[in-house]
C-alpha cells in the first residue's frame, strides 16, 4: 500500500467522524506493531496540512518483557519530529508471573490502556489515537456476539469521562492486509509482539473463523462492516 492510499483512508475516517478539532493534542498509542506504525506515519503527515491544527505525541507502554527494543521506533519518531515517550511497566510480570492469568488479554488491555491514558494526561493531551484497523472492529463485533451475547464493537470516537479523554481510531477503514502491505513495501521496522499469549487467543480464533467463512461467502467482512456502520451501536452515527 502506498502512503497516499493510507493517508486517504485516515483522512476519510477523521472527516466522517470529526475525530480532530482545532488545537487538539493527540497521544498516539505506539506499540511498534504494524498498525500503530501506520498510524504514526499517517498522523505525522496529516498534521502538515489538515485544516484543524493539532499536535501529536507518541507513547509506548512497555510491558516489561526482556529483550524488547524500541530504539528504532524512537529514531523514526525523531525523523518525523514527534516526541516519543517510553513508559516502562511491570504489566507482563503481574499478568503472567504473579497472577498467572489463563485468559490474560482483557486484563492486559485494561492495564495498558490505563497506563497510556495516564501518560497522555500527564503530557497535556486531550485525545488518544489507537491503531485499531477495520479487521479489529469486525472481530470485536463477532467476539461480543459470540462470547458476550451483545451487539457491540469499538466506536470510531469514544469519551472516557473519568479521564476526560477522547479515544479516536483513525485506521478504522484500513483493512489489516493493507497495514501489512504498507510496512512491507515501505520497509518500516516493527517491534515483534513479545506477549506469550500472542497467536493463541480468542481474537485469533475469531480471525480464523472469519477467514474460513470468507472463502464461502463473498465480501463477508465488507458486509459485516457495513452492517456495523448502519447499526445503532453507540458512536457509529456520523455527525452531519
Amino acid at each position: 500500500m502506498k502512503h497516499q492510499r493510507l493517508l486517504s483512508y485516515v483522512r476519510r475516517a477523521v472527516d466522517d467522524y470529526k475525530m480532530i478539532n482545532e488545537g487538539d493534542k493527540i497521544a498516539i498509542g505506539l506499540s511498534g506493531g504494524k498498525d500503530s506504525m501506520c498510524l504514526l506515519y499517517a498522523l505525522a503527515d496529516l498534521r502538515r496540512f489538515y485544516p484543524n491544527h493539532f499536535e501529536i505525541e507518541a507513547i509506548t507502554v512497555s510491558l516489561g518483557f526482556d529483550g524488547t527494543d524500541f530504539s528504532k521506533i524512537t529514531k523514526i519518531c525523531e525523523n518525523l519530529n514527534v516526541r516519543h515517550s517510553v513508559l516502562n511497566t511491570d504489566i507482563g510480570q503481574i499478568i503472567f508471573e504473579e497472577r498467572k492469568e489463563s485468559n490474560p488479554c482483557s486484563l492486559c488491555a485494561k492495564m495498558r490502556k490505563g497506563a497510556l491514558n495516564d501518560k497522555a494526561q500527564e503530557l497535556g493531551c486531550n485525545k488518544v489515537a489507537l491503531g485499531h484497523n477495520r479487521d479489529d472492529i469486525i472481530e470485536t463485533f463477532i467476539m461480543s456476539l459470540i462470547f458476550e451475547a451483545r451487539i457491540n464493537t469499538f466506536a470510531p470516537v469514544s469519551f472516557l469521562d473519568r479521564k476526560r479523554l477522547y479515544s479516536i481510531r483513525p485506521l478504522m477503514y484500513v483493512p489489516e492486509k493493507e497495514t501489512k502491505s504498507y510496512v512491507y513495501k515501505n520497509n518500516v521496522p516493527i517491534v515483534k509482539n513479545p506477549c506469550p499469549a500472542n497467536g493463541n487467543t480468542k481474537r485469533q480464533e475469531i480471525k480464523e473463523l472469519i477467514h474460513d467463512l470468507s472463502k464461502k461467502y463473498d465480501n463477508l467482512d465488507g458486509k459485516i462492516f457495513s452492517a456495523i456502520q448502519r447499526s445503532n451501536i453507540k458512536g457509529w452515527i456520523k455527525e452531519r
